[in-house]
């Protein structure tokens, strides 16, 4: 059964990470794991690491900003309105494309990974952002991280300042 969700703009618990947050508008437990909703703010000049879900799609929407979308072969630059499905399986990234802060919201399906932010921010802080825990986190959740032939050329092209988690 589904509970009746409120978020009033501006409100939502807080993952906070470099360049990239994570403001959570619909966690997955009101409605049985089906589906999650997460605010995304972009600082100037971030990205995100490359990496592919092996159980979720993400289906983005931009709401301010221009925000660029790398998903294997596909790149597009999407402004408010814009949106992209990034299915599981496909090595993509994120970016700030423009000059000012962007946002977008994360629709991901099935829910469940919504949580990885949250244990990420907190894995962050702890100052252990690589190694053995930094592992155990993506496989936890499903995540494959690599460096495609792609992210230099993207990073140069937008003036990044390098991924980030």
């Amino acid at each position: 059964m589904t509970d009746v969700t409120v978020v009033q703009p501006g409100e939502g618990d807080i993952a906070r990470l470099p360049g990239f947050g994570a403001v959570y508008k619909l966690h997955s437990q009101a409605n049985g794991g089906q589906v999650a909703i997460v605010e995304h703010p972009f600082e100037v000049g971030s990205i995100t690491r490359p990496h592919l879900h092996t159980r979720e799609d993400e289906h983005s929407i931009v709401l301010a900003g221009e925000i660029g979308f790398r998903s294997d072969d596909t790149e597009i630059v999407l402004g408010p309105g814009g949106y992209i499905t990034k299915p599981r399986g496909q090595m993509h990234a994120m970016w700030n494309a423009g000059t000012v802060p962007g946002r977008i919201i994360e629709v991901i399906t099935p829910g469940g990974f919504e949580d990885y932010f949250m244990d990420l921010s907190e894995l962050l802080l702890s100052g252990k952002n690589s190694g053995p825990e930094f592992a155990a986190l993506a496989e936890k959740y499903g995540l494959v991280y690599d460096t495609p032939d792609w992210l230099d050329d993207v990073v140069r092209r937008y003036g990044l300042n390098g991924p980030t988690h």
